[in-house]
């Protein structure tokens, strides 16, 4: 059976770019310089480790206020973070738990790679990363190679536990 015509586009574009299993990402919309995040492809949408979600309105706008502990297995460092709330939707934890979270829109920095992203809010403290990537925020042309780590993002950001954290990526 031959190539569809959409098989055969997407097979030969060239990947934009080439990531691993796992990155260090920026949210500079929220602060946040550098978190170290899972690429899922088994999730539709990202999710953040958040905590302490207040929803406030601001000029009639429904906005969540929210504490992150970018450090994977601390809670050393928090960032304060504001957003506007998106959407509110049902969403299947890892345990297979329909759970329903706030939804927010930001920017995702990975190397010179740049994009708005919808992010889920939950309670990942427990879980390995503090942020899941879906499929949703990898456009055409990534590559992620499932073998290797931290091909865009090749030196862990210096975050300070204490004091605020400057951008490296």
């Amino acid at each position: 059976m031959g190539r569809s015509s959409r098989q055969s586009d997407v097979s030969a574009k060239e990947p934009v770019l080439h990531i691993g299993w796992r990155e260090w990402i920026a949210l500079p919309e929220l602060g946040i310089p550098a978190i170290k995040a899972k690429i899922d492809t088994g999730a539709r949408t990202s999710s953040l480790h958040a905590w302490n979600i207040e929803p406030f309105r601001r000029r009639g706008v429904l906005w969540l206020r929210f504490d992150v502990h970018p450090l994977q297995r601390s809670q050393a460092k928090t960032i304060r973070c504001e957003a506007p709330a998106v959407d509110k939707r049902n969403v299947r934890n890892s345990g297979g738990h329909v759970e329903e979270r706030h939804v927010i829109e930001t920017s995702l920095r990975l190397g010179t790679y740049a994009q708005k992203i919808e992010l889920t809010l939950t309670d990942r403290d427990q879980m390995g990363f503090r942020m899941l990537l879906g499929r949703t925020a990898l456009q055409d042309g990534i590559l992620i190679d499932p073998a290797r780590s931290f091909l865009v993002s090749t030196n862990r950001p210096p975050i300070r536990r204490k004091s605020a954290a400057k951008s490296v990526l």
